[in-house]
């Protein structure tokens, strides 16, 4: 039955939901046919399946499956990395980037940023426009968070570096595992988490250490 009803139809009518409500099922659907089936067997068709919706109301939420799976995206990159609150702005650079790249437990342990990846790396010469999506809302939107950070680091004086969009890319990397080992490399979810800790404050170790003078 479609999730999405008229409450006005008659007593007991599940409620209409909002169009944010709207977008977490249909994400949510997304997430269930990609994990299960590859990025391959999720067509608006079966997301629609998935989430008790017509194709005409995934089309009214999302314009395109580019769109959709760009909101999927937002999701896993939400799970990486968050932004800092108005009070966290005030503590020093170091424990500002820690933040900022430290990880929700969720991504060691659901299985949909790794689908998503695989999914991405065997359907990217046939969709190039998924691949456009998940790199402007993954890597590319993580390298801009950590550049406003430096750029407020260096208006603030902290810290002197005169490219942070270079610098940005640099430390995202750095506190990035590779990608082969990531998709080749089995490894429980404590263990990654744990090795993820380790290497992020190894990389602001050694990106601050090298990357400009801390004031």
């Amino acid at each position: 039955m479609p999730k999405c009803c008229n409450p006005q139809r008659g007593p007991g009518r599940p409620r209409q939901l909002d169009v944010t409500e709207r977008e977490a099922i249909i994400t949510d659907a997304a997430q269930s046919v990609i994990v299960a089936q590859g990025l391959a067997g999720a067509s608006m068709a079966a997301i629609a399946q998935e989430a008790g919706m017509s194709k005409r109301t995934l089309y009214e939420v999302f314009e395109s499956r580019a769109a959709l799976f760009a909101s999927l995206v937002r999701r896993i990159r939400d799970t990486v990395t968050r932004p800092l609150t108005v009070a966290e702005l005030d503590l020093p650079l170091a424990a500002r980037l820690r933040l900022l790249l430290t990880p929700t437990g969720e991504k060691f342990f659901d299985p949909l940023p790794l689908a998503v990846l695989r999914a991405v790396i065997a359907e990217a010469e046939r969709q190039p426009e998924l691949v456009r999506e998940f790199m402007q809302e993954g890597p590319y939107a993580l390298r801009d968070m950590v550049r406003v950070e430096l750029d407020r680091s260096v208006a603030r004086g902290e810290i002197r570096i005169s490219d942070t969009v270079a610098a940005a890319c640099l430390l995202a990397d750095m506190a990035h595992e590779s990608v082969l080992d990531h998709l080749l490399v089995p490894q429980p979810a404590c263990g990654r988490q744990a090795a993820y800790d380790r290497r992020l404050d190894l990389a602001i170790r050694v990106f601050l250490g090298g990357i400009g003078e801390v004031e």
